[in-house]
């Protein structure tokens, strides 16, 4: 049986098989080595991942996966102000939800590797001409970076309390120039760059703990392996 790799997270995770998307490109990368399952639920919270996890892993491995990312956050650290104050999850509560996450995986599948995604930056002005249409200084961004920072913050927090591999892509993206609109198309969402920012991290991550392509075999036969006198000896077990 192929390796399965699952992604289980929000919008980000879910739009990951768009074209362009992380997820994607994951799937080409192990192609005919692993298997990507995709586990995107947009709009999701802590809160309502943890309330959904076993309904949403039903079919995800048959046996326990190398790997899983969980990544949340970004809907969590909706400001309770505004807009969108139903997706807000105060943040004992998401560092509360992702101990509980990662509880249940372990428990599930005890030989799978966790890796932990903190929220995404966020770009405010974009994220207002999301929200309400315009330019217009007197509405306020649902979401701010600080917010997501403190987020991204408690999310490494646990996953050092837990021994977790950690993508701090609040902070890596940041390091990108013009990060507002080169790797963000809506202030939230990632653009191609985006995208490959976080695939390079998954990958490297993968690689850390041993998961890489240079690692797997393919699990049938390379069409250059097979004899063309015998080409069907290639297919004994």
């Amino acid at each position: 049986m192929r390796p399965r790799l699952v992604l289980f997270g929000d919008s980000i995770t879910e739009l990951s098989f768009a074209d362009g998307g992380w997820g994607a490109a994951l799937a080409d990368h192990f192609a005919r080595k692993a298997d990507v399952v995709l586990r995107g639920f947009s709009g999701y919270n802590t809160r309502w991942a943890l309330r959904v996890l076993a309904r949403a892993m039903e079919g995800a491995a048959a046996a326990d996966p190398a790997a899983v990312t969980v990544f949340f956050g970004a809907n969590d650290a909706s400001l309770p102000d505004r807009k969108q104050v139903h997706q807000h999850v105060p943040l004992d509560e998401y560092r509360s939800n992702l101990r509980a996450i990662c509880a249940y995986f372990k428990e599930q599948w005890p030989s799978t590797k966790i890796i932990l995604i903190t929220p995404p930056p966020i770009y405010e002005p974009a994220r207002i001409r999301d929200m309400y249409g315009e330019d217009d200084p007197s509405k306020l961004p649902e979401r701010t970076n600080e917010a997501a920072g403190t987020y991204a913050q408690a999310c490494l927090t646990v996953a050092k309390e837990l021994n977790h591999p950690v993508i701090d892509i609040w902070t890596k993206m940041q390091r990108f120039p013009d990060w507002q609109t080169s790797a963000l198309c809506d202030g939230l969402h990632f653009t191609p760059l985006g995208n490959k920012i976080l695939f390079d991290c998954v990958l490297e991550t993968l690689e850390s703990i041993g998961f890489s392509q240079g690692s797997l075999q393919p699990d049938l036969p390379l069409f250059h392996d097979i004899d063309p006198k015998d080409p069907l000896k290639a297919f004994e077990i």
